[in-house]
């Protein structure tokens, strides 16, 4: 009886953006072959065996070398709990020199002495097209509760977008090799906030992602040794699908009529995809979280990872919310996802 009703408000506050495009289709061999390629190759046939490569080596496709190259910015005009933020080299390169630089706003948990706690830390990433406010309440809320958040701004997101773009449209277009690049961006972005955080001094370590921030966490999770325990928040278990078939992502999803299939493009996007990387959560603490009227992650396509990772018998703890994927930022809904993410964090850090 209420499904109806959450999918009408769910369209509602979809409707609400009125700068979404649908961009030319491109394979975009440019993202990944820089010094050319053969034009008589046919260009799936080119992301194919680099997809293909890719997977057979995820470890060397999402590292992230050690740098020292962190600086810390104190900005005294922030009110928000941040004492500042932390500015490192993105391992990844692209085209738009204001996006290979990663900015981390760091919320610090307080211990009783007044000092900063510096035992529980967890890395947040926000849903696509966040903007600078997004997830900063949970940041603080997870603070407030012992555990200190570094909040990253996603590649071409906020700061880290280039002038003549209003949306994050780089991270996930109907550009198949771009939107992977990007995203493999996102992934070892993360490694490095991960090992700055234990530079300091942190040794439990958590990652916590919303929404497009959620299939980040989890590639990140399955490559990164000193992550203990993971929160999925809204999920799937193919990257392709919720493009395909997501309320969020039709403008996405026309761009790709005509020129590639939903198995195509399933294939040319594994190595982003949850399904590849599942096996290598073993042993780490895991949420998953699904919104039951969600239209934005089709249930049916959480329900696919639950049972995934039901089938190789990897433990898990879930949360259905009562609401879709835009209400979950409206309240109730977004107290109680919050309560949610925090206790598990706080139960298993």
């Amino acid at each position: 009886m209420l499904a109806p009703l959450f999918h009408a408000w769910e369209r509602r506050l979809h409707s609400r953006d009125s700068n979404r495009q649908v961009r030319p289709f491109e394979w975009g061999l440019d993202w990944v072959c820089p010094n050319g390629y053969q034009p008589e190759q046919p260009p799936e046939r080119i992301l194919a065996d680099w997809a293909a490569h890719a997977l057979a080596d995820s470890a060397a496709f999402f590292a992230a070398p050690p740098t020292t190259d962190y600086e810390w910015d104190a900005d005294p005009a922030v009110t928000d709990g941040s004492p500042g933020t932390v500015l490192f080299p993105s391992v990844i390169t692209t085209p738009d020199p204001v996006n290979n630089t990663v900015y981390g706003r760091l919320f610090p948990a307080p211990r009783r002495d007044g000092r900063e706690d510096r035992e529980r830390a967890v890395v947040v990433l926000p849903q696509w097209n966040a903007d600078t406010g997004g997830h900063v309440g949970l940041c603080r809320l997870l603070a407030r509760f012992g555990i200190t958040a570094l909040r990253l701004s996603l590649p071409y997101h906020d700061r880290r977008m280039p002038p003549s773009m209003t949306r994050a449209d780089y991270i996930v277009s109907s550009n198949v090799a771009r939107t992977v690049q990007v995203c493999r961006q996102a992934v070892t972005d993360a490694r490095r906030a991960i090992s700055w955080l234990h530079q300091q001094g942190y040794e439990r370590l958590g990652i916590l992602g919303t929404s497009l921030g959620s299939c980040l966490a989890m590639l990140t999770t399955a490559h990164e040794p000193l992550i203990r325990a993971e929160a999925l928040n809204h999920i799937s278990l193919y990257f392709a699908d919720v493009i395909w078939e997501g309320l969020s992502t039709a403008h996405v999803r026309e761009g790709f009529e005509g020129h590639i299939t939903l198995d195509g493009l399933r294939q040319l996007w594994m190595p982003i995809s949850p399904r590849a990387y599942v096996d290598r959560v073993a042993g780490k603490k895991t949420l998953l979280v699904y919104a039951k009227y969600d239209t934005t992650f089709p249930v049916h396509l959480s329900l696919d990872l639950v049972r995934a990772y039901d089938d190789l018998g990897i433990g898990y703890e879930l949360s259905v919310l009562p609401c879709g994927h835009y209400t979950t930022g409206l309240a109730p809904f977004k107290y109680l996802d919050g309560y949610v993410l925090t206790k598990f964090l706080v139960g298993n850090l």
